[in-house]
């Protein structure tokens, strides 16, 4: 008896001096496991927003809802502008950012290389307009022959690619662009008298102080398109895509939540994915798709 109790003991200690050999391979171990652990836990995610409007209106329509993203994903991300489409496009070609609100065809364009993943998009589709004075004496598209036409940048989709294809393509009419940054400096110059013409979308036309809406007239508006997509980088995780792409959603069936997306202006936010995008590729856009401008 004695001798099994010297055993169990001897075997006992034996362990006892393993563990302590082990100790500082554990202990770095664990150090490195929690180190990572705490690297994920403090990530911060890019949410980067196509400058339709000026950055102020920006910020201020689109923090209160990557807010309330973040207290409903426990993610950690940050709100990020740009002055101009120009460079947006540009850190978006780099696949800067991790999750964008962007022009649908840069969806197109970037597949597959990098490839932005759409999450959740406006049910409804959006369209293109070409707008004048109110007061204009310009009735009809062939009028614009040789005028003046503002544009945010050449690259958006419904306010300057669709547009500058219809003109160009349907309607015979050969224009001077002018490029002026965004939306609400297009409708801006065509009021003051800065352009003979503008192009815009109808959903960014509303959004506009009463002053300035009340003053255009839409002369043009083009076929339908799917709205401007959130969008996530590939190399976000799948996990933390849904877990946005939730929150969006679940964010847009509350009363806060509707007044938030109502100013991007986002009525019913929907899931979506790259098919609803892909009819898009046939319309033979990329011949006026300006990569350096």
């Amino acid at each position: 008896m004695n001798t099994t109790s010297l055993s169990q003991i001897h075997r006992g200690s034996g362990r006892h001096a393993l563990s302590h050999r082990m100790s500082p391979w554990l202990t770095m171990l664990l150090g490195l496991l929690l180190s990572t652990c705490a690297m994920a836990a403090t990530q911060t995610y890019t949410f980067a927003v196509t400058p339709q409007f000026e950055q102020r209106k920006l910020i201020a329509i689109w923090m209160p809802i990557v807010e309330e993203v973040e207290k409903r994903t426990g993610l950690s991300i940050k709100l990020t502008s740009m002055l101009s489409v120009q460079e947006f496009e540009k850190e978006l070609a780099r696949s800067t950012f991790d999750f964008v609100y962007c022009n649908p065809y840069n969806i197109i364009k970037s597949v597959p290389d990098p490839g932005y993943i759409p999450l959740v998009r406006d049910r409804s589709p959006m369209r293109g307009i070409v707008l004048v004075r109110k007061d204009s004496l310009y009735t009809k598209l062939s009028d614009l022959e040789k005028k003046t036409v503002a544009f945010p940048s050449p690259n958006a989709i419904g306010a300057s690619l669709l547009v500058r294809a219809d003109l160009a393509r349907l309607h015979r009419v050969t224009i001077n662009p002018m490029y002026v940054k965004t939306h609400s400096s297009v409708y801006l110059h065509v009021v003051n008298g800065l352009a003979d013409a503008g192009g815009g979308v109808e959903t960014t036309l509303q959004e506009q102080e009463p002053a300035v809406r009340d003053a255009l007239r839409i002369l043009y508006t083009t076929r339908e398109f799917p709205s401007l997509p959130v969008a996530a980088n590939p190399r976000v995780p799948k996990s933390d895509r849904d877990k946005v792409r939730k929150a969006l959603l679940d964010l847009s069936m509350t009363k806060e939540g509707r007044e938030m997306f109502a100013r991007v202006p986002m009525q019913e936010p929907v899931a979506t994915s790259l098919e609803d995008y892909a009819p898009m590729r046939a319309w033979g856009l990329e011949s006026f798709w300006v990569d350096k401008y």
